[in-house]
């Protein structure tokens, strides 16, 4: 593709707080003749509030594809044009990907310009492990794909961050006590960067009594710590075989930290376990943490 086409830029937008929007975000919408927006009604507001004169037009789930020949044709001719979603950044459990992978392909060059999202945001106030985290969208409402969604939540083994409806999040946390992670540490966030932002932390069983028939609004990020779980059906292991593993490696000279990270790769540990393991096998540097 030649240096006269068009590029097509991934605009993060504010959760919440329009204040979060970023200088290159706004000069980079200011720049554009065209914005794709996800809804046109909630970009109007973005756009009046900071005056930018572009010309707003939908692109969402039901119509993306069809947009395709239209972007091309604004690319081809040399214009920039911008995506957003409602709020957060395009393509992340919104619209985009299907137009990313067409333009991308047919070569045109696409460009984000990164701002708030609402997973890391959610995740970063929960104070659980970030070093790996799963990101599971929407739970779905019924049948095989919610119980697959379940099943993979629950044997997930790292922080898990979910998006929920405000009228179904007692009954997703209900199911997930009935998937028997009751005791798992969760943190439900509301309204992230608005005025009522609300974080409620508590475990998955707690927090299920609390919003069950509760009134909530706004909207829903759900972050469960599940760092240290094992599926329910996770084999068993030998204790005497890792604590052999754990002195031999103890004996190349790894680290405390290193230690654990082998053995968790080895046998399938919970991060605790691996590092107490590590710890048994008596090599300096125990108080290294557990950072990867």
């Amino acid at each position: 593709m030649d240096n006269s086409s068009g590029t097509l830029f991934l605009v993060s937008t504010p959760i919440g707080n329009l204040g979060d929007i970023s200088v290159r975000a706004l000069d980079t919408l200011r720049g554009v003749e065209t914005i794709f927006a996800e809804d046109t009604r909630r970009t109007q507001n973005l756009t009046a509030y900071f005056s930018i004169g572009a010309s707003l037009k939908s692109l969402h789930a039901h119509n993306e594809l069809s947009r395709v020949p239209e972007v091309m044709a604004l690319l081809e001719s040399g214009n920039d044009c911008a995506l957003v979603s409602d709020a957060g950044t395009p393509s992340i459990s919104d619209p985009g990907a299907g137009i990313v992978r067409a333009v991308s392909q047919a070569g045109y060059n696409v460009v984000a310009i990164p701002g708030p999202s609402a997973v890391l945001v959610a995740l970063a106030v929960s104070g659980f492990s970030s070093d790996q985290f799963l990101f599971l969208g929407f739970a779905p409402r019924k049948g095989r794909r919610r119980r697959e969604w379940m099943k993979k939540c629950v044997g997930a083994g790292v922080t898990v961050v979910a998006f929920e409806s405000p009228r179904r999040v007692g009954a997703l946390l209900a199911d997930l006590v009935g998937e028997g992670i009751g005791d798992a540490p969760v943190a439900v966030c509301r309204e992230l960067t608005k005025l009522h932002e609300e974080v409620r932390r508590g475990t998955v069983a707690t927090l299920a009594d609390y919003y069950e028939g509760a009134a909530v609004r706004g909207e829903v990020t759900v972050v469960i710590d599940l760092a240290n779980e094992l599926p329910a059906d996770a084999p068993v292991v030998d204790a005497e075989a890792v604590d052999r593993e754990a002195s031999r490696l103890a004996a190349t000279g790894l680290s405390t930290r290193e230690i654990a990270r082998e053995l968790r790769a080895e046998f399938g540990l919970a991060r605790n376990e691996a590092y107490d393991a590590a710890l048994r096998a008596g090599r300096p540097g125990a108080d290294e943490g557990m950072g990867e």
